[in-house]
C-alpha cells in the first residue's frame, strides 16, 4: 500500500545549519497496517510524514502510494490519496465556518465542484449520524462555528473529516499531544474505532510509549533519520516500555533523551 524506497532529505545543505533529516530510509506498509512511530526529538518522524504528504520534496528515493509513484507530485495532488491530522487542533479545520460546512468541504475534497446549492437533508443526516458516534454532543451543533469548540472536540472533528472519504493512507502527527489525558484517551479510542472499522492504512506518530505499544499492529522506532527498530504481531504485544528503552540503547548506542516521552511512559 505504501512503499518508501531509500529516501533522503537534507535541510540547509552546504551551510553551517545543514541537517540530514532522513538518511536512506525505506519502509513498506501492507494494506490495513496501523503503524505507530516513536523516536526522540529530531529523529525524523515528522519529516517522514511531511515527505509522504509532499510538504517536503525528498532529495533522493521514491514514495509509492497504492501502486502510484507520487515522489514528484505536489502536496495538493497527493491529498487525493491521504487523510491527515496534525498536532495542533487549530489545523485542519476552518474556524469561522460551521461544523456541517467543514464536513461538507471534506466530503467534496477531490471531487469536481457543481452548482448544487447548499447541504442536502440526506447529507446533514449523514453528518449527524457520524458525529453521534463520537459521543461529544456535536450532532446537535451542526451550525456551531468550529472555532468555538474545545481542543478535543475540534481534533475529533478533524479526524472525522480526514477519514470521511476513506483515504488510502492516514497520517497522524502526534494528534493527541496538545490534549489533556482524558480527552487524548477519547480521541485515541475514536481513532482506533475509525481505523479498524474502515480498515485504513495508518501511520501514527506518538510521544507516548505505552500508546505506541498498545495501539496498532506494528511499531517502528526512529533515530537520526533512520528506522532502528521495527516490530509487529505477537512480539509487539509482549513489549514493555522498558523493552523499548533497552532496544533504543542497543540500536543507537545511547540512552533515550526525549523528556516528553520519558514522562509519558
Amino acid at each position: 500500500m505504501l512503499e518508501i524506497r531509500n529516501i533522503s532529505k537534507t535541510f540547509n545543505p552546504g551551510t553551517v545549519n545543514e541537517k540530514r533529516a532522513l538518511k536512506g530510509l525505506s519502509l513498506t506498509l501492507a494494506d490495513g497496517d496501523f503503524v505507530t512511530v516513536i523516536g526522540g526529538n529530531g529523529a525524523g518522524k515528522s519529516t517522514l510524514l511531511n515527505a509522504i504528504a509532499g510538504t517536503w520534496q525528498v532529495d533522493e528515493g521514491q514514495i509509492i502510494i497504492d501502486g502510484k509513484n507520487v515522489t514528484k507530485l505536489s502536496e495538493h495532488k497527493r491529498a487525493a490519496f491521504l487523510g491527515r491530522v496534525f498536532q495542533d487542533p487549530m489545523n485542519g479545520t476552518a474556524a469561522t465556518m460551521g461544523i456541517e460546512e467543514n464536513l461538507a468541504l471534506a466530503l467534496r475534497r477531490g471531487h469536481k465542484r457543481t452548482l448544487k446549492p447548499g447541504i442536502a437533508n440526506s447529507e446533514r443526516k449523514l453528518y449527524r449520524d457520524l458525529l453521534a458516534k463520537l459521543n461529544l454532543g456535536l450532532e446537535n451543533r451542526l451550525t456551531s462555528k468550529v472555532g468555538l469548540l474545545s481542543g478535543g472536540q475540534r481534533q475529533a472533528l478533524t479526524l472525522l473529516m480526514a477519514t470521511l472519504e476513506k483515504p488510502r493512507l492516514l497520517l497522524l502527527d502526534e494528534h493527541t499531544a496538545a490534549l489533556d489525558p482524558k480527552t487524548a484517551a477519547k480521541v485515541l479510542e475514536t481513532t482506533e474505532s475509525i481505523v479498524n472499522k474502515d480498515h485504513l492504512t495508518t501511520l501514527m506518530i506518538t510521544h507516548n510509549m505505552r500508546d505506541a505499544i498498545q495501539i496498532g499492529n506494528r511499531l517502528i522506532m526512529m533515530n537520526d533519520g533512520q528506522i532502528i527498530y521495527d516490530v509487529s504481531g505477537e512480539e509487539k504485544k509482549r513489549l514493555t516500555v522498558e523493552d523499548l528503552l533497552r532496544k533504543f540503547a542497543e540500536a543507537s548506542g545511547g540512552e533515550f533523551s526525549n523528556d516528553r516521552m520519558m514522562l509519558t511512559k
